[in-house]
């Protein structure tokens, strides 16, 4: 199966963006006829979130790999209480749960579900590999001098050509902070 590339965003955005839209659900639910599912599907958006082992998890119960599971089970049971006839549901507030399925649809898409190494990993792996060489210390301290100077080098072309495009300054002959050369008189 081919791979969609699409630029990931961390997983501690994603649960923020969870809890936000679950607050917003359940507050835009007290101005409903009949706030009750929509509350609920609110609060069940904000507990997916909480159970999720990241940054912004309040119990961090379950792993990413299955948070991703239950984001499209939340995700189905909106779409269903969007959709059903069954239930009461006032216009207003199905198509605010579906606009918030979308939301959520979108953001599961773009979301990074790749589970984090530990801080004691790292270090563990940092150590393997050994302490870092002479060489590889100098090249990156020559690439940190290059990137500099190239970076100064383009940003004193960009402005150097729009001084040259900017035909109503005038530029002095001498800078300002140049003393006034002998036998001249200042005014």
């Amino acid at each position: 199966m081919a791979e969609i590339e699409r630029a990931k965003r961390p997983f501690w955005i994603h649960q923020i963006v969870e809890y936000l839209v679950g607050i917003g659900l359940i507050s835009a639910s007290v101005q409903l006829p009949d706030p009750a599912a929509p509350a609920l599907l609110g609060l069940l958006i904000i507990l997916n979130a909480a159970v999720a082992r990241g940054s912004a998890g309040a119990f961090r119960l379950v792993g990413r790999r299955l948070h991703r599971t239950l984001d499209l089970v939340v995700i189905g049971v909106l779409v269903f209480f969007a959709v059903q006839p069954w239930f009461s549901i006032d216009a207003t507030a199905r198509l605010l749960i579906g606009a918030i399925a979308f939301i959520l649809c979108f953001v599961w898409f773009y979301t990074d579900f790749a589970e984090q190494r530990t801080r004691a990993e790292r270090r563990a792996e940092r150590a393997a590999r050994g302490p870092r060489d002479s060489t590889e210390i100098g090249r990156q301290a020559g690439r940190a001098v290059g990137n500099t100077v190239n970076s100064l080098k383009r940003w004193k072309d960009s402005v150097g050509a729009a001084d040259s495009t900017d035909s109503t300054t005038s530029v002095p002959s001498s800078p300002p902070w140049d003393p006034p050369s002998p036998g001249t008189t200042s005014e």
